[in-house]
């Protein structure tokens, strides 16, 4: 991937409330392969990291975890995603709509409530795409410092160059999933 132009990363972590592959789950796993087949159809996507022991797209370094990652019930496995979009506006409506939404809204059925961010936004400046140890670096810096230019949130956004922006509505609704 040549870095011509900063792209959005995006880093999303959670613990279930219970054993990964505990029947209480079965509507989390229900979705994943659907939502999985969503974001990679959506048009702002420009890439996303896979997992090491799951068939798909190649993984983006050693799958880590932040310090949150306490109470993991001894399976190993916490839901985590990586991923590289063209901008604010189309990370956040397929974040907002469609099945990704309908499966956030369930979501206190599947998580614990958490104690730290849900997710983490950085602009990917370089070569290649960002590693997992990165979004987790960025994921704590947001969850110990706030939002700032380096670690940020849809509600408190920056543009590539550090300064504050709000998610354009209009663009949103034009890259948001139908349904």
């Amino acid at each position: 991937m040549s870095a011509a132009r900063p792209c959005l990363a995006l880093y999303t972590f959670g613990i279930f409330s219970r054993p990964a592959d505990d029947p209480a789950n079965d509507g989390f796993r229900e979705r994943n392969d659907p939502i999985f087949a969503a974001v990679d159809a959506t048009p702002g996507l420009i890439a996303r990291s896979g997992y090491v022991t799951d068939p798909g797209p190649l993984s983006w370094g050693e799958q880590v975890h932040p310090r949150f990652f306490t109470d993991e019930h001894g399976d190993g496995w916490s839901p985590a995603t990586l991923s590289l979009w063209r901008d604010l506006e189309a990370a956040f409506a397929f974040t907002y709509f469609g099945r990704h939404a309908e499966a956030m809204a369930r979501g206190r059925e599947w998580f614990r409530e958490p104690a730290w961010p849900p997710l983490v936004l950085w602009w990917h400046a370089e070569e290649g795409y960002p590693q997992w140890a990165e979004g987790v670096r960025r994921h704590q810096l947001l969850h110990d410092h706030g939002p700032g230019p380096d670690a940020f949130t849809f509600a408190r956004a920056y543009d590539p160059a550090g300064a504050r922006v709000r998610i354009d509505k209009t663009r949103v609704r034009a890259s948001a999933p139908p349904g």
